[in-house]
Parts: structure tokens; sequence; C-alpha cells
């Protein structure tokens, strides 16, 4: 029930383009089959002991994994707040931490994919140089998971690395080859990528794939991975599931997938690329630098 009723305390101020609010609280409650009085009771509420401690902690916890540069796991953490003089138990703070989505950077033990290895060494062709002096010539690609009450959303993306635009992107309820394929071929089909580009990515099962390792040679695209659980040979993918979920996906919640993507689609599409000014590109946005470059060629 307390999920429903964030729900509607979430959704209760969203307006239209003229500025009109969209749901009523009334209207939420009929559609979730919830009682007005029972929304009003539980908003009134004063917050419990347990709940005022466990954002305390989350904090604190926070703010150790962000010290720790986002390699310390539940067992480092508990030991750094009984340093500090905070006493609990190792099982909270792995809760609390898979609550905020806080994954250590630590190599993963190999483990079988269900799909076909690539026969040949994959190399790291960008040791971590993200940079390139123009649109297309390196890329790089990552898939992340979004929650939602139908269960997980699967996102992967393809991010040019001079301008930071999100090139290619797709959703869907499952993480197969066919869903980083798809990102792929939006991003050949809106974009010039000239044969010799390089698309870069971690050693997943899927993206180490012949069926993939087929579909970038098919488009002359050159194929690069980085070392097995160093998530910084591919910090720039990484990067940007750090900001959507920051700015958009964790101060949100999710009835459907059908939502979700629709969400994200919106946020990639209207926001990061268009309108979110990046600190890397000057403060500019990356549909500003992309148009920028373009505008030079013409006129050159």
């Amino acid at each position: 029930m307390t999920e429903l009723y964030e729900f509607i305390e979430a959704k209760k101020n969203a307006v239209d383009d003229s500025g009109e609010k969209i749901f009523t609280i009334a209207k939420m409650c009929a559609w979730l089959n919830v009682s007005k009085s029972g929304f009003y009771e539980w908003k009134s509420r004063p917050e419990s002991v347990t709940a005022q401690r466990r954002a305390y902690l989350a904090e604190l916890i926070t703010k150790i994994f962000a010290d720790s540069d986002e390699t310390y796991g539940h067992r480092r953490v508990h030991a750094q707040l009984a340093r500090q003089g905070e006493c609990c138990t190792p099982e909270l703070v792995r809760s609390v931490m898979r609550e905020l989505s806080l994954e250590p950077c630590q190599p993963r033990p190999w483990r079988l994919g269900l799909t076909e290895g690539s026969a040949s060494l994959l190399p790291d062709l960008l040791g971590r140089d993200f940079t390139a002096t123009a649109p297309c010539e390196k890329m790089v690609g990552d898939i992340t998971y979004v929650p939602t009450w139908e269960g997980w959303v699967h996102l992967a993306t393809v991010i040019d690395c001079h301008t930071r635009v999100v090139i290619g992107w797709a959703m869907d309820d499952n993480y197969q080859t066919q869903l980083i394929e798809q990102a792929i071929r939006m991003a050949v089909r809106n974009y010039n990528i000239k044969p010799g580009a390089i698309f870069h990515s971690d050693r997943g099962s899927n993206y180490t794939s012949s069926r993939f390792a087929g579909t970038l040679r098919s488009f002359g695209i050159r194929q690069s991975v980085g070392r097995t659980g160093i998530c910084f040979d591919n910090s720039m993918a990484e990067s940007f599931f750090g900001m959507l979920k920051n700015e958009r996906v964790h101060r949100v919640i999710y009835p459907t997938r059908k939502a979700a993507m629709a969400d994200i689609a919106t946020y990639i599409e209207l926001r990061y690329n268009s309108q979110r000014l990046h600190s890397g590109l000057g403060y500019k946005t990356p549909n500003e630098v992309y148009n920028e470059y373009m505008n030079r060629q013409q006129a050159a």
C-alpha cells in the first residue's frame, strides 16, 4: 500500500504544457483502488524511528561509497561505518546499498554466457582515451536495468565520444543480443558512421558474441572491449547511466514497462541530447556540439 501512496505523491503535481494538473488525487486513488482518506492519513503520519534511522544510514553509506571511488562492497562499507562509531549489521548495509543501486566496481568471477563467444581475442582499442576529433569516430555502449512494478526494463545505448550524443538506444524486457544490435542499427541509420569507426563496450557475453561481432563487421565498425570487471575502461558509458538514474530514474516510480520506456526516451532525446549542459563540452548541449561541427564542415 505504501508504494501506491508514494506513486500518488510523486504524480500529484504533474502538469501538462498549459500548466494544468494532469492527475487529481481523487482520480489516482480511484484508479489504484485505494481510499482518498487513507492517502491523506498516510501522508500525515510522522516518519517512524526506523525510517529515520534508515535514511540517516543511507546518507552515510552513499558518502562512504562515493569516497571509495565506488569500489567498496557492503562489507567494507560496514567496516567503515563501525570505524565511525555507527552500529548496524552488514545485512542492513547490503539492503540499503541495494535500495540505492550502489554496486561496487570490482572484478566479477568468470561466468559462462548463453551466447556464442567470439572466436578471436577482442582488443581494447581505446585504452580509456574517450577523446575524438570528429563525430562517430569513437562510440561507447553499455546496458543498464530500470525497475518497474512489472519487472525490469533493459536499456542499451550507443554514445558518440566527440559530442556525447546518445546516437542509438533500444529498450526491451529482456537482455539479448538483439537489443544491443537494435541500438547499433539506430546509430547507423541516423548518423554518418564511416568504415573504420570504433565501438567500445565491456566484456558482457552479448557484446562479445559472434553474432554481435558480425553485426559490427557488416557496418565496417571495429570492435573494442575493456577488461573484465574494470568499469573504468568504459567510464563514459557508465557515467551516462549514473546521470540518467540520478536525474530521472531514481526520482520517479514506473508502474509499467511502457511508462518507463516512454519516460527514458523523453529524457534521452528531449533532455540529455537537446537541453542538458555538459561540463565536458564547455557547458553546451551534445546536439549543439554536433550541429556546430556539421556547420563548420559545410562552411569549409
